[in-house]
Parts: structure tokens; C-alpha cells; sequence
């Protein structure tokens, strides 16, 4: 597996040298108009999936299936191209730093929605207020951690304040999935719309445009003529995103030839069998996401909310936990070594990454330990056998999860200090029921949304973070505050191995594995590279039938 690309925070730092420096961003953009062709005559694409949608709008939406929608028919002012941690302009033509807690950003001219409203300043700061007035604990408004004000002071003008000085993430985070521009004639200010008004307010302005949907099933997708991003004119104007609920099926169809991409999710030992077929095209690579366990720090065994509350236990047990789990068995029994194991929440090749947990935990080397697990349970005077109920998902994270867990399961009964009961859910219920609390311990992973530790720091363990499962500790979120505006690089990797060795002791999530990332294409598509990088994005954009 090719090492991760760390984030290039240097390109950024120019933008904070002084109260008045000015960043041209000036990368090619379409120069077409709303009333362009969007696109070639090249045969439509139909792109297979197993991911799920849980819903069109921005703000109360933050996982991979609906992602894939989002960053095709919405646009933000800054985007990073492919195989590019840079970001450089979409709806934005500027940016600038203007004092040290202000951003200025200036829109190109003449934006307009798909639905023919403008696109305006007023727009932006609708779009920024909302996701911080709804802060959907399953949307992405954590990412706005520092923003403290938006304002719209004529229509092509948008002012960012900032709650820290200093902030050299801060355009990397208007990249996100925070910062989706949305039509202010169409969303509410205060609640997340349902898709099927978001369907019919046609508020795109990203690449492409909705033309028929039927949820988790298949959704038709058009050239966008009124996208003036750095994306262009897209290469294939028509594009099929059908969905499976069985792997096997969407291998069937690759193979049979009705499908020509893959993204997201076949298991390990299909991706496998496709690469020794003729006309398909495995593309693997580095991935820039993780897998790990969390652990409900209120509902857990000795939980905060439980009636048996106590820290000193539910810690033990989460260290016993940590002690028993064998990742290396994991990435060679279930992934055929594809994935990594990974003794921290950031992955190896981000700059700061410290394999925290490894020295902490089981043999200290890295693999379990039964014997520590068992003094550290006897220790706090735990009993035994300790009954944990662990919740997984197959149809989001791959159902190569269920691999996973029943060998998660085995490994820690095999230490006769646990009892394991397994349950898988469907995704669309299971981001609702673990922000309620209804999983002690439960499964989930994460992609970057920017390549920069903080992304997997201050969205696990800042305050009102994505993970929200009960933990916080003063201590820990003043160190995330220090490392996103500190502009001195040693000094700030110094503060990101420090909040990985702290919240390594305290345990409330436990990282399993680093994986790699997998697009299967058949036929002779041109646009997907053939090793894919950390800083690869799939955007149908740039793909063509050859």
C-alpha cells in the first residue's frame, strides 16, 4: 500500500502572512454560460454502488452515499482537484485574508442556480447560518468549529469571522461538505427538507443535475449548463447511479457488462476475481479513511447513564478491549492484508501521526494481550465475563463488515473475559439510532474531508463533534484549539501527537484499520487514474466512455 499524501498546509500559509495579504485564486473555470450544451455526445455512464443516500440536503446529510450526490449537484466556493490537496476556486474568483480572524471572499459573476435563481452573496451566508442553526448531529456542521459570523455586504462579497485568529484550515473547510452553497429560495433556515422538495426546487449548482430519483434504487443525472466551477463542462452529459443492497448482484452486472463503474462497496475477494477479468480494470490504492469501534461513554457497560456508573470500570473495560483485539488477524484474515492496521486515530502519512495506542495496549507491540486485558478488568474489580452489545453496519461500511465483526466478536470471547452480542443495521436507521444513544458500542469509519490530522481529531473529540458519544475533556479540546491556528509546523505536530496520546489513554473510540480504496471500471473508461492516491476524488466530471 503506497503511503498517504500529507496535507500541504505550506500552500495555505501564505494566506495568513499579515492582515492584508491577498490570494488570487486564478486556476482554469468553464467559461460557458447557463445556456450552454453541458456536455459531450459520449454515451451515458452508469455507475453501481451499495452505498445509501440518506438525504439531498447539505445539512442533514455527512456520510459517503449521500456524498456522492451532494459533491456532483452542489458546489462550494473552494474545491481541491483530483489527486490535489490544494484548493483552489469554484464559485469563489478570491480570497483573502483581511485581518487575522477575517475572510473576504469574492463570487465570479453572473452565478445562477439550475433553477435559474441567482447565486448570490446572500445565498452563501444563508448557507453557512443554516448549518450552524440546524446542526444536524448527523450533518456536517462540527467542520465550522471556528466560524463565528457570516456576512453579505453586497452581493458578490462574503465576510468570514472567525472565533480564533491565525486559522490557516479555514479554506480547506469551505472545500467540505459544510460548505455546499444552497438556494435560500428553496431551503428552509431552520430544518432539514425532505428530498423530494429538494428534487423538485432544482436548487443545483454543482457539475450535474437531478433529473429523475428514486431513492436508493436509481437516479438519473444531466449536465449542469448553469455550473461555472473549476470542474467544467463535464465529459459525459448523461449518468445512471443505480443502487444494490447485495454485492454479489453488482458484480453480476459489471461482469454481464450493464454496469460501467464501480463505486463503493464490493468485498476484498470479489475485487479480486473482476481483476483476472477481460475488459475490467481494478483501480486500487492508498485510502485516506479508517474503521475503528466507539464506545458509548453514557450507554457502555459502567456508562455515565447506566445505573451502575462508574469511570474507573467502563475505562478498564475499554482498555480490556484494546488489550484483546489482534488488527494484524483482521487485516490479513478479512481484507487479504489490503488494509492496515492502525494504533491511532490518524492515519499513517498524515503529517503528526503517532501510533499512540500501540505501546499502551496488549503485548505493547501491537498485538493482543489476554493476560493485561485480565489485570486490568481484576484491577478496577470488574467481573466476569463482561457482556458488550456490538452494533455493525454492512450495507455503508461493506459487507465485509460482517467478516470483521464476527471475528471482532471471536476475538475478544476468546479471552473468556467477554460476551459479545452482535447486531448489524441498516444504514438508514443507524446514523439515527446511534446519535440517540441506542449503541453502547458500534462500528463506524471515516474519510478525510480534508488531508490534514485536525479533520480526524477535531471531528472525534472537539466540542459538538460528529462522533457524539459522550466524551469530553476540556483538556483535549483547548489542545485541538491550539494545533488549527498554530502556524509554527513543529510546534502544531508536537500539539497532534499530544491530543493522540491523550484521548490513546482515555480510549473513547478504538481505531482498528487503515484501508485502501477500490473503482472497478469495464469497457475502457478514461478519467480514473490507474493507482489511485489518498487525494483522489471520484468526480463523474471527468469520466468518459472511450
Amino acid at each position: 500500500m503506497s503511503s498517504f499524501i500529507a496535507s500541504t498546509r505550506h500552500s495555505l500559509a501564505v494566506i495568513s502572512l499579515g492582515t492584508a495579504a491577498v490570494v488570487a485564486l486564478t486556476a482554469c473555470t468553464s467559461s460557458r454560460t447557463a445556456g450552454g450544451t453541458g456536455g459531450t455526445a459520449a454515451k451515458a455512464l452508469t455507475i453501481g454502488t451499495t452505498d445509501q443516500v440518506t438525504g439531498l440536503d447539505p445539512a442533514g446529510s455527512w456520510d459517503a452515499g449521500s456524498g456522492t450526490i451532494e459533491s456532483e449537484v452542489y458546489a462550494t466556493l473552494l474545491s481541491a482537484r483530483n489527486g490535489s490537496s490544494e484548493v483552489s476556486p469554484d464559485l469563489a474568483s478570491a480570497i483573502a485574508l483581511t485581518d487575522p480572524t477575517t475572510y473576504t471572499v469574492t463570487l465570479k459573476p453572473g452565478l445562477k442556480f439550475a433553477n435559474g435563481h441567482d447565486l448570490t452573496s446572500s445565498d452563501v451566508k444563508f448557507s453557512f447560518d443554516r448549518q450552524l442553526a440546524i446542526a444536524d448531529k448527523n450533518g456536517p456542521s462540527s467542520l465550522l468549529y471556528n466560524l463565528g459570523a457570516v456576512a453579505a455586504p453586497d452581493p458578490a462579497t462574503v465576510v468570514f469571522t472567525l472565533k480564533s485568529a491565525n486559522d490557516t484550515l479555514f479554506p480547506q473547510v469551505l472545500s467540505t461538505a459544510a460548505g455546499y452553497i444552497v438556494d435560500e429560495q428553496v431551503f428552509p433556515a431552520d430544518k432539514v427538507l425532505d428530498d423530494a422538495a429538494v428534487v423538485a426546487g432544482k436548487p443545483w449548482n454543482g457539475p450535474y443535475a437531478i433529473g429523475s430519483y428514486d431513492r436508493n434504487s436509481l437516479v438519473s443525472f444531466t449536465a449542469n449548463t448553469a455550473y461555472q466551477g473549476q470542474f467544467g463542462t463535464p465529459k459525459t452529459r448523461n449518468v445512471q447511479l443505480k443502487y444494490y443492497t447485495d454485492a454479489g448482484n453488482l458484480k453480476l452486472d459489471v461482469q454481464q457488462g450493464t454496469i460501467d463503474v464501480v463505486y463503493r462497496t464490493l468485498p476484498i475477494t470479489d475485487l479480486q476475481d473482476l481483476s483476472t477479468k477481460q475488459g475490467i480494470t481494478v483501480h486500487t490504492g492508498s485510502g485516506n479513511g479508517i474503521r475503528f469501534i466507539v464506545f458509548n461513554l453514557k450507554t457502555q457497560p459502567f456508562g455515565s447513564a447506566t445505573q451502575q456508573a462508574d469511570p474507573a470500570k467502563a475505562l478498564a473495560i475499554r482498555q480490556a478491549v484494546a488489550d484483546s483485539i489482534d488488527r494484524a488477524q483482521l487485516a490479513s484474515q478479512v481484507y487479504k492484508n489490503t488494509f492496515q492496521p492502525l494504533y491511532t486515530s490518524v492515519p499513517d502519512g498524515i503529517t503528526g501521526a503517532t501510533a499512540s495506542l500501540k505501546s499502551l495496549y496488549g503485548d505493547k507491540q501491537g498485538g493482543p494481550d489476554k493476560a493485561a486485558a485480565a489485570r486490568r478488568l481484576s484491577a478496577a474489580g470488574v467481573s466476569t465475563p463482561v457482556t458488550l452489545n456490538l452494533q455493525y453496519n454492512s450495507d455503508h461500511y461493506g459487507s465485509s463488515s460482517a467478516d470483521e465483526y464476527a471475528l471482532v466478536k471471536t476475538q475478544l470471547e476468546a479471552t473468556g473475559l467477554f460476551k459479545v452480542e452482535l447486531q448489524s443495521t441498516a444504514w438508514a436507521q443507524y446514523g439515527k439510532e446511534r446519535v440517540a444513544d441506542q449503541y453502547p458500542l458500534y462500528q463506524l469509519g471515516w474519510y478525510a474531508d480534508y488531508l490534514d490530522a485536525d479533520n480526524y481529531l477535531s471531528s472525534f473529540y472537539a466540542e459538538n463533534n460528529w462522533v457524539n458519544n459522550g466524551y469530553t475533556d476540556p483538556a483535549v479540546r483547548a489542545l485541538i484549539k491550539q494545533e488549527e491556528t498554530e502556524t509554527d509546523p513543529a510546534k502544531r505536530t508536537a500539539l497532534i501527537r499530544q491530543v493522540q496520546d491523550e484521548t490513546a489513554a482515555a480510549l473513547p473510540l478504538l481505531p482498528l484499520l487503515q484501508g485502501s480504496t477500490a473503482i472497478v471500471t469495464r469497457g475502457g473508461i478514461d478519467g480514473v487514474p490507474e493507482k489511485l492516491t489518498s487525494a483522489y476524488q471520484f468526480r463523474w466530471a471527468e469520466l468518459s466512455k472511450k
